[in-house]
């Protein structure tokens, strides 16, 4: 095999930034994984794009915006779309807070 690229050990840091947790089994099945698509992009990376222009899109389809405009909506409607919330408060959906406690700043 060529040169190791990725470990399984950088593959956990990584995943610890992200706040993802893998069993050994799952670390050993991407691992591999990440190895192989590396070693792809390290082979694009070969290609001769001479003369190639610069892609910044693959479609010729550009985004069509409108206004944002808010609309007063009907209380009924309002009340149904609550219901779907997992839960409510104040007649607003709650969420859980999301707080990075790990210290680092990351």
């Amino acid at each position: 095999m060529a040169e190791e690229r990725i470990n399984a050990e950088q593959v956990q840091h990584v995943a610890s930034l992200a706040k993802l947790e893998f069993t050994p089994d799952q670390l050993a099945m991407f691992t591999p994984q990440l190895e192989k698509i590396i070693g792809m992009f390290e082979e694009l990376s070969t290609v001769d794009t001479t003369g190639v222009p610069v892609t910044s899109r693959m479609s010729d389809h550009t985004n069509t915006l409108r206004e944002d405009v808010t609309v007063k909506s009907d209380e009924a409607l309002r009340e149904a779309l609550l219901k779907n919330a997992p839960e409510t408060a104040n007649g607003l959906i709650k969420v859980p807070a999301i707080i990075d406690e790990s210290g680092d700043g990351e």
